[in-house]
């Protein structure tokens, strides 16, 4: 009688690399905290008076439920600065942040809706982009101290979307698939 060999018993290391770690891992980054990033002005003020602002919305426990939450948050509009009736706040992006604050997500707001920025497929990718944003961020200081501030407002709001990409290497494949699912876009 001879004894066939076990295969459903899978070795302790790797349970432990391949389910375990990366939970623990995982766990360690949870809560996910949303932020909207923009700009804020008093009432009856011009645009020449805004100033940026960034308004924290909320913590979450998964990156499904981070951008559900973004979403709704963005969608209904009215996000506050403060007590100050008199400030309005127009949000131009939004950002998920892991509890080290890395980024996980990021994306430009239009309308009431995020998009939300693919992130960069790899460490060359995000060197170019490091680039690109270095070079806009010289073109908005130049521009503000000729006294441009919308041109240079417009230059830094180009930066804006270019780091949005620049998702943490821990994160970028569960936010590229994230993206590929039909309620996310």
């Amino acid at each position: 009688m001879a004894h066939a060999p076990q295969t459903t018993f899978a070795p302790i290391g790797d349970i432990l690399a391949h389910q375990i770690l990366p939970r623990l891992r995982l766990a360690a980054k949870l809560p996910l905290r949303i932020t909207c990033i923009g700009t804020a002005r008093y009432a009856g003020t011009d645009e020449a008076d805004s100033f940026d602002r960034s308004v924290f919305l909320g913590d979450r426990p998964s990156l499904e439920n981070a951008t559900s939450f973004a979403a709704v948050s963005v969608r209904r509009g009215g996000i506050g600065v403060g007590q100050d009736k008199t400030l309005r706040f127009h949000p131009r992006f939004a950002v998920i942040q892991d509890n080290d604050q890395n980024l996980v997500l990021a994306g430009e707001i239009r309308a009431g809706i995020i998009l939300w920025q693919q992130p960069v497929a790899s460490d060359g990718e995000a060197r170019r982009i490091v680039i690109e944003a270095s070079r806009l961020r010289g073109l908005a200081f130049a521009a503000s101290g000729r006294g441009e501030q919308g041109a240079a407002r417009n230059h830094r709001h180009q930066v804006g979307l270019l780091e949005a990409r620049l998702v943490d290497p821990f994160w970028r494949e569960a936010a590229a698939d994230l993206l590929r699912l039909p309620q996310a876009a």
